[in-house]
């Protein structure tokens, strides 16, 4: 008896010393922070709940969403999308308010025909309102292999990163009429049809088209926390309200270098530039 239990205990601290390794290394399983919000029979789970792979067929598309709605944070997911001839499929990952006039922070993978390169958009709703679109075409092959891409959201600004380099910075100049996202916000990710919105058309003899997603931990406070701007966060810090030196030299040869769509050079939409692209 005194055997079999000494047995048991030890697997419980393997168990233990296991789970701790998984989250040093930011391996949390799926269903910790995230659950299935659509589409569940086309959601498959991968190494055990460390990898969700969406589909999208003509029937239906897939999604996922947090479990708690957060007011700051610093939100990533590593994502692979969907091979090429996949025009019209649209990969997301997003952070979102709920109820009317919502606050969003969207990335969108465009699907790309064989032979042209997959765009990736960036855009910000605040109140509803967004037309705040920039496309940028990555420096590589985003079906190929995982890449990480992040969104730091604070008090100050809104960063969106690619591997750690900055591709889209939005300062908070409410202090000049500027709207800035402030509702608390849920973590979307989602493989839908975004054929209805252009004139792409999906060619659904290459369906099922598929995405997959790891790295389910969440560095954000949960709205239920005390203050969620308190600089006692990490990622509300002074070091992250604004780029420092080398992270600007980055984020201007993106936008030099990759840049291909920004709503802040859009004249016909904006005879004037919007008080937010103004420097």
């Amino acid at each position: 008896m005194i055997s079999d239990m000494r047995s048991h205990i030890f697997v419980f601290l393997l168990f233990l010393v296991a789970h701790v390794v998984l989250i040093a290394r930011g391996e949390i399983s799926f269903d910790q922070n995230y659950m299935v919000t659509f589409g569940g029979d086309h959601v498959t789970f991968i190494n055990p709940g460390n990898e969700i792979q969406l589909s999208l067929d003509n029937y239906t598309g897939s999604g996922f969403g947090s479990k708690m709605t957060y007011g700051s944070g610093f939100f990533h997911q590593r994502i692979k999308v969907p091979g090429r001839n996949s025009a019209g499929v649209v990969t997301a990952f997003y952070l979102t308010s709920q109820g009317p006039k919502h606050d969003e922070l969207d990335f969108e993978f465009l699907g790309s025909v064989e032979g042209k390169p997959i765009i990736l958009q960036t855009n910000i709703f605040t109140a509803d309102i967004g037309g705040r679109e920039q496309r940028i075409h990555l420096w590589f092959d985003p079906t190929a292999n995982f890449h990480d891409y992040a969104i730091l959201w604070n008090q100050h600004q809104i960063v969106f990163y690619v591997d750690n380099i900055p591709i889209r910075v939005y300062k908070n100049k409410s202090n000049v009429g500027v709207a800035y996202p402030s509702k608390p916000m849920k973590i979307q990710a989602s493989l839908w049809n975004g054929a209805w919105s252009s004139d792409t058309k999906i060619n659904w003899s290459y369906a099922p088209f598929k995405a997959n997603y790891q790295g389910f931990d969440v560095s954000g406070c949960q709205v239920q926390s005390a203050n969620c701007a308190s600089v006692l966060y990490w990622w509300n810090g002074q070091k992250y309200w604004q780029l420092d030196p080398i992270q600007q030299r980055r984020y201007e040869m993106i936008k030099k270098k990759y840049m291909v769509v920004d709503y802040c050079n859009d004249k016909k939409r904006y005879p004037q530039p919007p008080l937010e692209c103004l420097p």
